[in-house]
């Protein structure tokens, strides 16, 4: 496998980012860039990086099409997402606006959101993609305990000024 330096001064610069790389794969991308145009063959750097032949054919031709930048890989596509981002916006303010009669509980939490998920949007998330949803959506799941509509604030603030001999710490 003879790869031939792309442009000049490619293997100074190839040996200078080996050297400043902390990332340990994007040092062996470029010790493989390194390598391939000194006259190595695949598999003696694939034995010398600890490597299958056919990783470093992939990474040492991409240098040989595209150069030191195309070293550097590009961001994983991932899968694509089951609520659908048009409908994103409809499932934060359901979310914000909190629980309806019907839900059957004074607060929403992500097994509620879960359950919103499948009943009304029709899509089925694991309870770690429901958290991964909220966080993107800029939800957060906690929230302070909510009061019961039965609380009375002015017997709460008796209570804490009677009981506040008993309860200070001596």
């Amino acid at each position: 496998m003879r790869i031939y330096e792309r442009e000049p001064g490619d293997l100074e610069r190839l040996e200078e980012l080996v050297g400043a790389e902390r990332d340990a794969k994007q040092r062996d991308r470029y010790r493989i860039a390194l390598l391939a145009p000194r006259g190595w063959e695949a598999e003696q750097i694939a034995g010398a990086m600890c490597s299958n032949r056919r990783t470093v054919q992939a990474w040492a031709y991409r240098y040989r099409d595209g150069g030191i930048a195309a070293l550097t890989p590009g961001k994983a596509p991932g899968n694509k997402p089951l609520l659908p981002s048009a409908r994103h916006e409809e499932f934060r303010n359901r979310i914000i606006n909190g629980p309806r009669e019907g839900d059957g509980v004074c607060t929403l939490r992500a097994k509620d959101a879960q359950r919103i998920l499948r009943e009304e949007f029709g899509v089925v998330y694991k309870l770690a993609g429901v958290y991964d949803l909220m966080h993107r959506l800029g939800l957060a799941c906690l929230k302070p305990r909510p009061r019961h509509e039965d609380s009375d604030p002015e017997a709460m603030r008796k209570f804490a000024e009677e009981s506040a001999p008993f309860l200070s710490a001596r």
